[in-house]
């Protein structure tokens, strides 16, 4: 039974973020070769935008963060992606230009196949297939 002095009102993972120097690059990159969908583009600050993208239908979006202090391009960002059929993706994304691994990695169970891809600024992505 969980501790409810402890417990939070957390729900689910709504948003991660990931780095990117052109995020108009980005936006093409995840909507043209990805099939994703642009949710927001919003300005704020002082020339700042807030653009978040997912998968049609998902909860859970991806922010297209400008370089700062704590992040650079370039960097493995912790996301992983779903898919049903890992073989077909890899071809797709493939034939697309996307940088993808050469090979989907199998390393038998209980350990799923995946493969990496990386955008045009080099961040790495894992796509993990299902049972």
């Amino acid at each position: 039974m969980a501790d409810t002095q402890t417990s939070t009102h957390i729900s689910g993972i709504g948003t991660v973020m990931a780095t990117v120097s052109d995020q108009d690059r980005a936006i093409e990159f995840f909507c043209e070769k990805l099939g994703f969908e642009k949710r927001t583009d919003t300005p704020y600050g002082r020339g700042d935008r807030w653009v978040d993208l997912a998968v049609p239908g998902a909860a859970t979006t991806i922010a297209l963060t400008p370089p700062g202090e704590q992040s650079q391009p370039g960097q493995w960002t912790g996301i992983a992606l779903a898919t049903d059929d890992i073989d077909a993706d890899h071809e797709a994304l493939r034939s697309r230009g996307v940088d993808v691994d050469d090979e989907v990695m199998r390393m038998g169970d209980p350990v799923p196949p995946m493969f990496w891809f990386r955008d045009p600024d080099g961040n790495s992505y894992l796509i993990v297939g299902g049972s």
